[in-house]
């Protein structure tokens, strides 16, 4: 007798674990955290039973460098779309003419529901004219096309971030400022360049020079020691050097901008008789 309750306790003991086996195969599977939820989203639309989220670092669209992150949601099976090949195009709508601006191709993180890419605008909208975003993105086969309206600003602090201008070669330049967490110290310090091919095409611009000569206008216009000028960086296609910065307050950053021959393209020497360049970023902390 004994036996026998043995064996049919370690029957029930059996059919409940695999009770519970099932049960843990029936629950569905947690749903993982947005790797985005430490960004701000800029805007989130619908398109082709499809929701579009962008978020960025920033508050809004600005002018100048926008490194951009967006996710694809399928709604019909409540899950991000991964690995989809996608393309983007900025528009602005002018009254008179529609032009583009200098983008990157783009590309996904480690989450592979998550692209990234970035934009340089170079104009703010207003009530008559503005910006479209257009995404074009293909899944199993299937491509799509998604368009909004964004609102792009000026940079939320009044400062001057990115120059287009004509060079003395008659080509038609963008340069921004990469972002700065700037410090008392000797800074890292980058900005990217482009030229304008047409209204659509913005490529980089290879192995020029930038000039930086940061001043304080209400300090005297006094420089600071150990810059180094921006070079160009193959790996990053990205212009790179050193921003030496002695105080708090508000600098200018006067820009020199010379070809891969030494030929000054825009920009001026600073001296007793000329205290600013036409050509400058501006920061203040």
């Amino acid at each position: 007798m004994k036996t026998i309750k043995i064996l049919f306790t370690a029957l029930i003991l059996s059919m409940t674990l695999f009770s519970c086996s099932d049960n843990d195969n029936d629950d569905p599977i947690p749903i993982s955290e947005n790797p985005l939820e430490d960004y701000n989203m800029l805007t989130s639309f619908k398109a082709n039973n499809h929701s579009v989220e962008i978020y960025s670092e920033q508050q809004q669209f600005s002018v100048g460098y926008n490194e951009l992150f967006f996710r694809i949601k399928d709604k019909v099976s409540d899950s991000y779309i991964s690995n989809a090949d996608v393309s983007w195009m900025p528009m602005m709508h002018m009254t008179e003419m529609t032009h583009s601006c200098p983008k990157s191709s783009v590309s996904t993180i480690e989450d592979k529901s998550v692209y990234t890419g970035y934009v340089v605008f170079q104009m703010a909208g207003n009530a008559n004219e503005y910006w479209e975003l257009t995404l074009e993105y293909t899944v199993e086969g299937q491509t799509y096309n998604a368009t909004e309206r964004i609102e792009v600003n000026a940079p939320t602090d009044g400062k001057k971030t990115v120059n287009v201008f004509m060079g003395s070669d008659d080509t038609r330049y963008v340069l921004a400022m990469m972002p700065i967490i700037p410090e008392v110290a000797v800074n890292d310090f980058s900005a990217q360049l482009f030229k304008m091919e047409n209204m659509m095409s913005f490529p980089v611009v290879k192995n020029y020079k930038v000039h930086i000569d940061p001043r304080m206008p209400g300090m005297g216009n006094h420089s600071s020691p150990n810059n180094e000028n921006l070079i160009f960086d193959t790996s990053s296609d990205t212009y790179m050097g050193k921003l030496s910065l002695t105080m708090t307050g508000y600098w200018k950053i006067n820009l020199k901008l010379e070809n891969e021959v030494g030929e000054v393209l825009k920009g001026e020497d600073i001296t007793e008789e000329n205290e600013s360049s036409s050509l400058f970023f501006e920061l203040e902390f």
